[in-house]
């Protein structure tokens, strides 16, 4: 197991956050708390990676031609906002200024476990977007759709 799981949480007005128990004891003993942060291209989120998966990710964009605009602009995304975090023996992480107000982070924020990596939310945001989400009609099935529903849950 990776990251599952919701918690919410508090940020300081330093940008430092706690993270859950559950989610630093792996950090600490499978990557000695080193992590990276970036922000989510299709949300205002961010994206939480132990540092090693991440470089796996990184490597896979640069390997990417970098001559497509689409492909160009998502790596200067992706990794021009990539930033070292370290996990403090509190527990915590600083989030940096520029992607705290990417996400609109301050004051209660919602970690949402998604196997690799950890999303990190604004907590009215995520609560918007997961009823928008909740509420929406994907309309006919998809490929996606189909392989979704051989999933018994």
């Amino acid at each position: 197991m990776l990251f599952r799981g919701i918690s919410a949480v508090t940020m300081d007005t330093k940008g430092r956050m706690a993270l859950p128990v559950r989610f630093r004891e792996l950090l600490r003993e499978r990557w000695d708390g080193a992590l990276v942060a970036t922000i989510d291209t299709a949300e205002r989120c961010l994206l939480l990676y132990p540092q090693p998966l991440w470089e796996e990710i990184q490597a896979q964009l640069e390997a990417l031609p970098n001559v497509d605009p689409a492909t160009r602009r998502f790596q200067r995304l992706l990794i021009g906002h990539a930033t070292d975090l370290e996990l403090d023996g509190s527990g915590r992480v600083v989030v940096p200024p520029m992607l705290r107000e990417y996400a609109g982070l301050a004051g209660k924020i919602v970690l949402l476990g998604q196997g690799r990596k950890i999303e990190i939310w604004a907590e009215e945001q995520w609560a918007a977007r997961r009823d928008a989400w909740l509420a929406q009609d994907d309309g006919p099935a998809t490929e996606s759709t189909v392989a979704l529903q051989s999933i018994s849950l």
